[in-house]
């Protein structure tokens, strides 16, 4: 499907969809349509609400917004509309918002929105779905914008696609079960992004992992036969003036080890590497597109499952940053890999500022639900600016406490700290505090807590799956701080 920049609906458009804010005047902007007085009783422009009509000719869908409508509201209903309707859409469709031409500031998510309804779950799947879809055709998008802003709308339509087929790599790659990938594969992956968009890929093997002191990762790796992988990304545009450290916690399937989870559920530990996928998605579309920004990228790659190696609650293990680690519950592994991958960024990269991305706590879910990411730093403009850019992004984070108060949780009687607390309450929080002390108090340090935004329900099947959720939140921290 091409996607083109219009003033003015044309002759030839076979279709059009018009987006309606509950905050326009429904009323008159409904009267243009002949059938008006039927539409004012069905149609209230409530979010993804589609009403079909014919008017001159034409097949009009009349597609609600809701009453205030953030970017992520565009995105999920296009992406929603063109996934249900795109086996019956004809070749040629308008999509203009009801209030006149749309706004620049929309094209962008418009594009990205109806890419994203390309969208297909159905990756190992023997039998397709029957029927050609408007991606299949050589279809035509046609948005419609106010005149003078066409030219300035285009590089908007660019952004949103690349955007969009970034984002379809990674869902891909988190929905992709355990035995279709693992450290190496993710390592490929990376590899292969760079290769392709012009930023550097170094992977370490186990060997390697063992050399440079990466204890943590290697304990949690001992009972898997697939061996973990330490994969360092880096991208740097020549225009950039801050460098930035992603760290992203990429267990590709996680049994809980000795400390075995339950089974129910187990099957969605596949995305537990949506941490990974962030970063991977992150400075994949910040090479396509070129921003100037220096990101440096590193990603602990790993399984936890179980066997006679495997470590036991108890045990004691070391770290890159020469600290100990008492192993109170194998199940809390991903702070762990983490705990290497952190230091080694802060002592080698020096980053200006650091974020870190994982699925990390259950504790997560049941506080703030599956609707926004935990934030935890004690930088208050960092915390602002993310804060912000999840709001405009509909990619939301509230902020939890990263207070000393809960510092004593993390006392072992054996070791330097200890990775889990064993308390019913505070779970996030103190996953937070423990990832704090492999920082080595780095001024501008955020963790997001991914665990009920990465994996959650959507129209594209009928259990969990991906939602690249992380990459246009981070791409608009970047693009807002660093223009």
């Amino acid at each position: 499907m091409e996607i083109q920049i219009v003033g003015a609906l044309q002759p030839e458009t076979e279709a059009i969809i018009y987006l309606f804010r509950q905050s326009d005047d429904l009323g008159d902007r409904l009267n243009i349509f002949s059938n008006a007085i039927f539409l004012k009783e069905d149609f209230k422009a409530e979010a993804k609400q589609v009403v079909t009509i014919y008017e001159n000719g034409r097949k009009v869908y009349l597609v609600g917004l809701g009453k205030t409508p953030k970017e992520t509201d565009f995105i999920k209903t296009l992406r929603s509309f063109f996934y249900k309707q795109k086996r019956n859409l004809p070749n040629i469709i308008a999509i203009e918002l009801q209030t006149g031409g749309i706004e620049n500031e929309w094209v962008e998510v418009i594009s990205n929105g109806c890419i994203l309804g390309d969208y297909d779950l159905d990756l190992y799947k023997t039998k397709k779905k029957e029927g050609l879809t408007i991606f299949d055709k050589a279809a035509q998008l046609q948005i419609i914008v106010a005149e003078d802003a066409i030219e300035s709308a285009t590089p908007q339509v660019q952004r949103g696609e690349a955007i969009a087929q970034t984002q379809i790599r990674i869902m891909d790659l988190m929905n992709a079960p355990s035995n279709k990938k693992s450290p190496q594969s993710l390592a490929e992956w990376a590899v292969e992004s760079g290769q392709r968009y012009g930023y550097s890929v170094t992977v370490w093997d186990e060997k390697q992992c063992e050399e440079e002191g990466f204890q943590a990762l290697l304990a949690v790796s001992l009972g898997s036969k697939n061996p973990p992988r330490f994969i360092l990304l880096e991208y740097k545009h020549p225009q950039a003036t801050e460098k930035i450290g992603l760290v992203g916690k990429g267990v590709t399937f996680d049994t809980g080890g000795i400390s075995l989870k339950q089974s129910t559920n187990m099957h969605y530990m596949k995305s537990d590497m949506g941490g990974a996928a962030a970063v991977l998605g992150t400075i994949e579309a910040a090479a396509k597109l070129k921003l100037p920004v220096h990101l440096i990228g590193a990603i602990p790659a790993t399984e936890n499952s179980i066997d006679g190696l495997a470590t036991k609650p108890g045990d004691v293990v070391g770290s890159y940053s020469g600290k100990t680690i008492e192993i109170i519950d194998t199940d809390a592994e991903g702070r762990v890999i983490l705990a290497d991958a952190l230091s080694y960024l802060v002592r080698i990269a020096k980053p200006d500022a650091m974020i870190d991305l994982a699925t990390l706590t259950g504790s997560c879910i049941a506080t703030l639900g599956y609707s926004a990411a935990g934030l935890f730093t004690n930088n208050e403009q960092l915390a602002k600016d993310l804060y912000d850019s999840g709001q405009q992004t509909g990619e939301k984070l509230w902020r939890l406490p990263l207070w000393d108060d809960y510092k004593e949780e993390l006392t072992s009687d054996v070791a330097d700290v200890k990775n889990f607390h064993g308390k019913p309450f505070a779970g996030a929080i103190v996953a937070a505090k423990f990832l704090e002390v492999f920082t080595e108090e780095h001024p501008r340090w955020a963790h997001l807590d991914i665990a009920g935004t990465a994996f959650a329900d959507s129209e594209f099947g009928t259990m969990k799956s991906a939602t690249a959720y992380g990459v246009r939140l981070l791409l608009r921290w970047l693009q807002g701080k660093r223009g």
